[in-house]
């Protein structure tokens, strides 16, 4: 499981310093960038491969409030792979507090239309190896 620290600042708050509900996916996409930067798949890396990945459905379960300078843990795992899509568990907790739940479907897409496509092989495998559930 892949995770990144997340301070809460000012401007992810509202006027009660509690964590605006729309920052959380912010968080959220910084934690699966990174995971696949992480793997050596960053934004130019797909890009090079004709490929981006688009939020395809995401569903969210907001536990507890993240308020004004916490220090968050997102995480991010791979719970299922397809040809041409990744669905990814993610948490946000604070101090092991768990503050959410997501579960994110990606779509793959050719970079040049948006139209949907399998991953390139090597891609796809890695994804596949990160699932949850199953040893690499």
């Amino acid at each position: 499981m892949f995770s990144i620290p997340i301070r809460v600042y000012w401007e992810d708050t509202d006027a009660g310093g509690v964590v605006y509900h729309a920052r959380y996916l912010a968080f959220l996409e910084r934690a699966r960038s990174d995971a696949l930067r992480a793997m050596g798949w960053g934004q130019r890396a797909l890009q090079e491969a004709g490929l981006v990945f688009a939020v395809h459905s995401m569903h969210l379960d907001f536990l507890r409030p993240a308020r004004l300078d916490d220090l968050l843990e997102v995480t991010a795992e791979v719970a299922r792979v397809g040809r041409a899509s990744a669905v990814f568990a993610q948490r946000i907790l604070r101090g092991g507090e768990l503050l959410l739940t997501a579960e994110v479907k990606v779509a793959s897409l050719r970079a040049g239309d948006f139209r949907p496509c399998p991953m390139e092989d090597r891609l796809h495998e890695e994804l596949k190896s990160l699932q949850a559930g199953r040893s690499a």
